[in-house]
């Protein structure tokens, strides 16, 4: 299964070395490709053809870190590769999205909504291999 993260902006400190750091863990257990794009309307181009896609926005569902293993689990014996879509500082809007996904209801930056997006997706693999990780 592959990790597409299709993302307006350019990773810049302070969170650059976050998410390289997550990127390189959950990298160990599947392949995850980080798309920047400029702007909202670029976004859309650059979401690979058939792949489950996973819009980040307030208003979608929250989960737990143990939910969101299961909601990975589901993906992978799907066998569709996901795609997380991440909009730019003011959210962006995606009609054909198959599923919306808070990351709570606090309002963060884009760059950090991507940082824990890469930590959760590292600790989903690691709760659904029974190691130490989560706790």
């Amino acid at each position: 299964m592959r990790y597409s993260v299709v993302a307006v902006g350019k990773a810049r400190p302070p969170y650059a070395d976050d998410l390289s750091h997550y990127l390189k863990l959950v990298s160990r257990h599947a392949r995850v490709d980080v798309v920047e794009v400029a702007d909202d309307d670029a976004l859309a181009r650059r979401i690979p053809e058939r792949a489950f896609v996973c819009l980040l926005d307030a208003g979608g569902r929250a989960l737990s870190s143990e939910a969101f293993a299961a909601w990975v689990e589901e993906r992978r014996q799907g066998g569709r590769d996901v795609c997380f879509v991440i909009g730019g500082p003011f959210g962006t809007a995606l009609a054909d999205a198959d599923f919306t996904l808070s990351l709570g209801p606090m309002t963060l930056p884009h760059l950090l909504a991507r940082v824990v997006l890469l930590e959760q997706l590292f600790r989903a693999h690691k709760i659904l291999a029974g190691e130490a990780y989560h706790h």
